[in-house]
């Protein structure tokens, strides 16, 4: 199994899931075998601007079965649907930890972070307003 994580710098596994799937500048793809990881690669995103269906796209050419973010749209998770991929949302924290988590089926997730997000959005909205 191949999974894709966001990530917030190009560590590896010792990054952290990022928080905003869309605006991630890496993906760690981590390679599992009989419940090991057997390889792992960091790919940085090679677009700034994205379309509908690019990250996804982009996941599915480099083989993944599973996403693991924290926050993911709508329209992406449909996107992962329609290829084949499953998604996992509310996953946090170090990228290596996520992953054993995920691979003995112990993965614990925010299931508040939609909330979560609206928020940070609009405090980020009110301070483009009035915070200096």
């Amino acid at each position: 199994m191949r999974i894709a994580i966001p990530a917030e710098d190009n560590r590896g596994l010792e990054s952290n899931v990022s928080r905003h799937f869309g605006r991630a500048k890496y993906f760690v793809f981590v390679d599992v075998e009989e419940g090991k990881t057997k390889n792992v690669e960091i790919v940085e995103v090679p677009f700034d601007e994205h379309g509908p269906g690019d990250l996804p796209n982009f996941i599915k050419e480099h083989n993944a079965e599973v996403v693991l973010a924290y926050g993911m749209g709508r329209r992406a998770i449909e996107y992962f649907n329609q290829l084949g991929i499953e998604v996992v949302t509310g996953a946090y924290g170090k990228i290596k930890d996520v992953v054993e988590a995920f691979i003995h089926q112990v993965l614990e997730v925010d299931p508040y972070w939609k909330e979560k997000i609206e928020r940070e959005k609009e405090h980020k909205g009110e301070c483009e307003e009035g915070c200096k």
